[in-house]
């Protein structure tokens, strides 16, 4: 199923991503930073809702107390929460 998550407290505004089971594919960041979005989404491509969470969730960016990598965390965790509901 394909999610879009609004973005809070980075450069980017959206992540739209798929998620399939916890598998999560075909990510991609609306604004940001767009060499280092591009690098993250193709090297967590085909990863784990947890495995996502494990590495990323956490990071901040500069005085932040979030990055467009914690909030890909983020949003993976809450679509994968939503989905298990809808079940």
């Amino acid at each position: 199923m394909e999610y879009t998550y609004d973005t809070q407290n980075v450069c980017s505004m959206q992540i739209h991503f798929e998620l399939d089971g916890n598998v999560v594919r075909n990510i991609s960041f609306v604004g940001g930073c767009n060499g280092n979005l591009k690098a993250i989404s193709k090297l967590v491509d085909g990863w784990t809702v947890e495995q996502i969470e494990e590495k990323l969730a956490g990071n901040t960016c500069g005085r932040r107390p979030t990055s467009c990598a914690d909030q890909l965390a983020i949003a993976v965790r809450k679509a994968y929460n939503k989905q298990q509901k809808a079940g």
